[in-house]
């Protein structure tokens, strides 16, 4: 998001380039149906509700993520990494979660696609780094290193 002046007055830019309406940070001024969303490599959608929020003790660690993810140039062209805050996954058990989403249309490795992560409340900006080099480089995640959440078997829920 970029700010600019005109007339004397704020005129701010979304990351797609949009002018943004007034009183809002990212909705465009103008819709577009047909203008596609940005290229993203890999997203990683962090739980933000209520009980992984308490975990993150109040700290705002998507605005944290992305900031990290800037400084490691990874917020822009083809290995670009989107973090999305999301609802509540229903794996509350697992204290705060994350989905890794790959874009396997584009440029995104199968091979971390739909992994799961929990206690991401734990990760320090170290971690955060690691797994961000990680992603980008199309390492596959050391899971000793980055703990998941165990996925069940479809067959567990069929109705006999």
């Amino acid at each position: 998001m970029r700010n600019i002046m005109e007339n004397k007055k704020e005129v701010l830019y979304n990351t797609m380039g949009s002018v943004v309406a007034e009183g809002f940070t990212c909705k465009p001024k103008q819709f577009d149906a047909n203008k596609p969303i940005m290229h993203f490599k890999t997203q990683l959608f962090l739980c933000d509700d209520e009980r992984c929020s308490k975990a993150h003790k109040g700290k705002d660690v998507a605005a944290t993520l992305r900031e990290v993810i800037k400084e490691l140039n990874l917020s822009k062209g083809e290995e670009r990494i989107k973090v999305v805050r999301t609802g509540c996954f229903g794996a509350c058990r697992f204290r705060s979660v994350a989905n890794i989403y790959e874009n396997t249309q584009r440029n995104g490795y199968l091979e971390n696609n739909a992994i799961w992560l929990k206690n991401v409340h734990r990760y320090d900006k170290e971690k955060w780094i690691k797994l961000f080099k990680t992603l980008s480089n199309n390492e596959k995640l050391d899971m000793s290193e980055f703990k998941i959440v165990p996925m069940s078997e479809m067959d567990t829920y069929k109705n006999d």
